[in-house]
């Protein structure tokens, strides 16, 4: 997909609630990277992966199963991919898969090892109740990676879109600045590990298009 038609301004594309939008662009979302944007996120994310050889792994938001098929190639024992969208979970090889909201999600307090969310909190108003569910799943020790459209697009202008039907559509999303991800974060037990800003080269000066954070879960 034409990056510029991805996080450009769309010509009246009119904005879809993040299910609606789902439902029409899962028949044309594969589990990889379709776009150079995904592509830095993604590289980002992996370079931050810690070891994750024999654990318990959550793909939040999966999709299609993106970056839970990158758990599953680095050795995670078992990965759960939860989505609220029947259409992307339909459209994805792993073999767990569970129908969920990111805030609430159906697995025991201090069960998971690692989990990563992809380019999905932007979909929702508030980051508290994703990231005291993170809190809650993850083992002390644990890590969360999650990313996000970067603000600075969104303020810019830029939004999310995709084609379907020989129309274009914005997907539903809400801006979350670094202080949002910190405040979420000290509210529950997690702590900010890492932090990330890919850009394109020749995009706006270098201007980023993700926002990355590698959590830690604080005893």
């Amino acid at each position: 997909m034409n990056l510029l038609r991805r996080i450009g301004r769309p010509r009246a594309a009119p904005t879809l609630a993040s299910l609606d939008a789902y439902a029409l662009w899962a028949a044309q979302y594969p589990p990889t990277a379709h776009n150079p944007l995904m592509a830095v996120e993604g590289q980002a994310i992996s370079e931050l992966l810690p070891n994750v050889s024999g654990a318990e792994a959550v793909d939040l938001a999966a999709g299609t199963g993106r970056f839970g098929l990158l758990l599953r190639e680095r050795g995670a024992r078992r990965v759960i991919a939860l989505d609220n969208s029947p259409h992307m979970l339909a459209g994805s090889p792993l073999p767990f898969r569970v129908l969920s909201t990111m805030e609430a999600i159906p697995l025991a307090s201090e069960s998971v090892d690692i989990l990563i969310c992809g380019m999905a909190v932007g979909h929702l108003p508030r980051l508290g109740a994703v990231f005291a569910e993170i809190g809650r799943v993850l083992k002390a020790g644990g890590t969360a990676l999650v990313s996000d459209f970067h603000p600075i697009l969104h303020f810019t202008g830029a939004r999310r879109t995709f084609n379907a039907r020989g129309k274009t559509y914005a997907v539903e999303h809400y801006p979350h600045l670094y202080g949002d991800f910190h405040a979420a974060a000290s509210a529950v037990r997690l702590r900010i590990d890492a932090v990330r800003e890919p850009s394109l080269p020749g995009h706006a000066a270098g201007a980023p298009v993700a926002l990355v954070l590698r959590l830690i879960a604080v005893k």
